[in-house]
């Protein structure tokens, strides 16, 4: 199966002839340093981890300020004025940092649907070619083509829209 390619050296394909792009290593050479740690703060930020931990602190913020402890160690008294600042600074900047990983996201999905579709274009054209050599109808194939295409959306909406 190695010779497909005219050559025994261990790829199906000529290496010079693969120009099919990865996503990820797109998307990875895009990213800078902010956008990594942007992502890193927003995955800790969706964790359990994260749940747990502000409980926790929370909790122990509580109990110093409301006496628990010990009287001495009062440092925020109810309602808790330097806890709800701290609270609503941490919010914004989780906010920020999600609304920036949410674009990186979208990048993301850019970036794969341009190459899906320079896949997509370069088989049509591949395909095209080699129909042509073949001496296939394509006029003929479209019309198939289109058909099979106006049944699968049939099927895919007709079981729906009997309900």
């Amino acid at each position: 199966m190695d010779m497909a390619d005219g050559a025994e050296d261990g790829w199906l394909v000529p290496k010079l002839q693969h120009r099919v792009r990865d996503a990820n290593t797109l998307v990875a050479s895009l990213q800078r340093t902010q956008d990594r740690v942007a992502d890193v703060i927003t995955s800790f930020a969706g964790s359990l981890q994260f749940v747990y931990l502000h409980s926790i602190w929370f909790g122990i913020w509580i109990l110093f300020n409301i006496g628990l402890i010990g009287a001495s160690l009062e440092f925020d008294r109810f309602p808790f004025g330097l806890l709800t600042m701290i609270v609503s600074l941490e919010a914004i900047f989780l906010s920020t940092f999600v609304m920036v990983s949410q674009n990186r996201q979208a990048l993301r999905a850019e970036v794969r649907n341009r190459l899906d579709f320079e896949a997509n274009l370069r088989s049509e054209v591949w395909a095209t070619h080699i129909g042509a050599k073949l001496g296939i109808d394509a006029d003929h194939v479209e019309a198939v083509v289109r058909k099979v295409i106006e049944q699968a959306q049939a099927n895919e909406s007709g079981p729906s829209s009997a309900s």
